[in-house]
């Protein structure tokens, strides 16, 4: 059973429940000592019967036709015409009905003497036009519940999807900014290291084919992340000297799969490469992965020395991408701290991802 179906199943057995519901003081509620007949009892039954033809009058064609298209004078003309036809009908059967129950020897007690005619007929007004006012009232509330709760599901799945392309959209900008910069990095190693320049190719092999098949998914697993930045780690490092002091340190837990958004740390890394490494003085990076206890904390510190204006070895939108992408993807749940230490001059960039389980923004 598909669950659409199990859905229309459901509200058919609701209605079906309610209607039993209101349809049962009729024929439980009798006088005592009054032999009921089967035109008593289906007399009894006209009342739920024609509140429920008010209901689904309303419920299915007034407020979805009329009311809900601002139609709201047919919609107040319809439902008065049917509400006084129907409440005259009742007042004829309940007068038929009191009617068989005197023929019956049931004895109606006394009316108040002190009540006038007014008042009397108001009261008959009252109690035979509240309940189809009722039935009214309740079938245009449904109704615009229904149709709220419709509504607000599509602008959640236009939100899920529009959340979903501009990530797309972002990842596919990560990529090509990765191959420039590593490709840069190999052209430099092959004019005068061509060993280290093979075994490079050779790294960014394996890790396209990480990124062709990890950039599929919305969400990759820690191990295959870490994996993924464990090389290309070891590929920035051919082109490094000995001036240049790499760290790398990842704990993730091997007895369960945490999952995160793909594609954010490794913009951190290679901002640290790009901004933390230089030719003439000493440099280092520090990068630290945990992941554990309902989190993720990945720390990035790294000596700073900032690229010129005419440096154009990237485009420089990768710390705009991390955040839009944890606006995205982790709205409410992380933390990012970021900044330059003046007195050490040292970045510093340390992200914690919190309820980890629920990474992917569908759930």
């Amino acid at each position: 059973m598909s669950a659409m179906t199990k859905s229309r199943f459901f509200t058919f057995a609701f209605h079906a429940v309610c209607w039993f519901l209101v349809a049962l003081p009729s024929v439980m509620f009798v006088p005592m000592h009054v032999e009921q007949t089967a035109g008593m009892f289906f007399i009894r039954l006209c009342l739920p019967l024609f509140l429920c033809v008010v209901f689904y009058l309303n419920y299915l064609w007034l407020v979805p036709s009329f009311f809900m298209q601002r139609r709201v004078k047919v919609y107040v003309c319809v439902n008065l015409a049917v509400t006084v036809v129907l409440a005259l009908c009742m007042d004829w059967l309940m007068g038929v009905l009191r009617s068989m129950e005197f023929g019956a020897g049931f004895a109606f007690p006394p009316p108040a003497e002190r009540i006038s005619v007014p008042v009397m007929v108001a009261v008959n007004v009252l109690k035979n036009v509240m309940p189809f006012a009722l039935s009214v009232v309740l079938a245009t509330l449904l109704r615009m519940a229904l149709r709220w709760q419709a509504t607000e599901a599509a602008r959640k799945e236009m939100e899920i999807q529009k959340t979903e392309a501009e990530l797309k959209n972002l990842q596919n900008q990560v990529n090509p900014h990765f191959l420039l910069n590593t490709l840069n990095n190999i052209y430099a190693l092959i004019s005068f290291d061509t060993d280290k320049a093979q075994r490079a190719v050779l790294s960014l092999s394996a890790l396209l084919r990480q990124m062709l098949y990890g950039g599929r998914q919305s969400t990759v697993g820690m191990k295959e992340e870490v994996e993924f930045i464990r090389n290309y780690v070891e590929l920035m490092k051919l082109r490094l000297n000995n001036n240049v002091k790499i760290s790398f340190d990842a704990r993730v837990p091997a007895d369960r799969d945490v999952r995160m958004a793909p594609f954010i740390i490794i913009s951190l890394v290679e901002n640290a490469f790009k901004h933390g490494v230089s030719t003439t003085e000493p440099s280092f990076i520090s990068i630290s992965i945990t992941a554990g206890d309902g989190k993720i904390v990945c720390e990035i510190t790294n000596s700073n020395h900032p690229k010129s204006s005419s440096d154009k070895s990237g485009h420089g939108i990768g710390l705009e991408q991390v955040a839009r992408r944890l606006d995205l993807a982790y709205a409410g749940r992380y933390e990012w701290r970021r900044g330059v230490d003046k007195q050490s001059n040292v970045y510093f960039s340390k992200i914690i991802i919190y309820d980890t389980d629920l990474c992917d923004n569908r759930r």
